[in-house]
């Protein structure tokens, strides 16, 4: 019996991960936070996307230490969707050797997905190749889902005309009261700067948040955010809601 044709070619998505880095405040090395990658890949493997994950210098990946379900502090001991992955040697072995976002080709995706992390606020914030990549992504009718302190970006990339991609958008990022609190968790400072701080500076822009370590994503256009790292899937979600299945 011989297979039926699927005539429906797959949705493909370019995940982006910060590569690993130094935080100037804490001294701590900094990457990506294990749900906002493993969450929206789930949902979106699950709808039947091809997901391809890479970061902006290529590389191994690596996550932050109080996101690893397996690490001392029971921080994310919950998270089992990433416990899986972390696991599953196929999987992990996704987060090796990664390509660069300069290998690969926009116009082979459907979409981009950009999570955070510790490490955007100091690897991705002055990365003008990345930002470019971005708004390049954006004006090819792309659509653009960014979570957590991966919208720190947002702050600083600008499409050919001049304007800040958020001009007349509204969208979310990693609220003042969630820094709040995590800085309180540690006991010092943990952020250069915060997200919500630096966007209500910006003009013609709408920065909305939800409540604390809540699940908060929204649509405006081609553009998607997550306000932390409880919204990615959320994120994915409206993602695969507006490309399909």
């Amino acid at each position: 019996m011989t297979a039926a044709i699927d005539v429906y070619s797959k949705k493909k998505v370019l995940l982006v991960a910060a590569n690993p880095g130094t935080s100037p405040t804490t001294g701590w090395p900094v990457g990506f936070w294990w749900s906002e990658l493993t969450h929206p890949y789930w949902t979106m493997t699950e709808a039947g996307y091809e997901v391809d994950i890479v970061s902006p210098k290529g590389g191994d990946l690596v996550a932050d230490g109080y996101s690893d379900p397996e690490d001392a502090s029971g921080y994310s001991a919950h998270d089992l969707i990433s416990l899986g992955f972390k696991t599953s040697q196929s999987h992990a072995t996704l987060l090796k050797g990664t390509k660069s976002i300069a290998e690969v080709t926009l116009a082979d995706y459907d979409a981009i997905f950009v999570i955070g992390g510790q490490s955007p606020m100091v690897t991705m914030i002055d990365d003008t190749a990345l930002h470019a990549f971005v708004a390049s992504a954006y004006e090819a009718g792309k659509i653009v889902a960014i979570v957590c302190h991966g919208t720190c970006i947002l702050l600083r990339t600008r499409l050919s005309n001049g304007d800040l991609l958020v001009k007349g958008k509204t969208w979310t990022g990693f609220a003042n009261s969630e820094e709040a609190y995590a800085d309180g968790f540690v006991g010092q400072k943990i952020q250069p700067f915060w997200i919500e701080d630096e966007a209500r500076k910006l003009p013609d822009t709408n920065f909305v948040v939800s409540g604390m370590f809540k699940s908060f994503a929204l649509r405006d256009g081609n553009l998607i955010t997550g306000q932390q790292q409880y919204s990615g899937a959320a994120a994915a979600e409206l993602l695969v809601a507006t490309l399909g299945r």
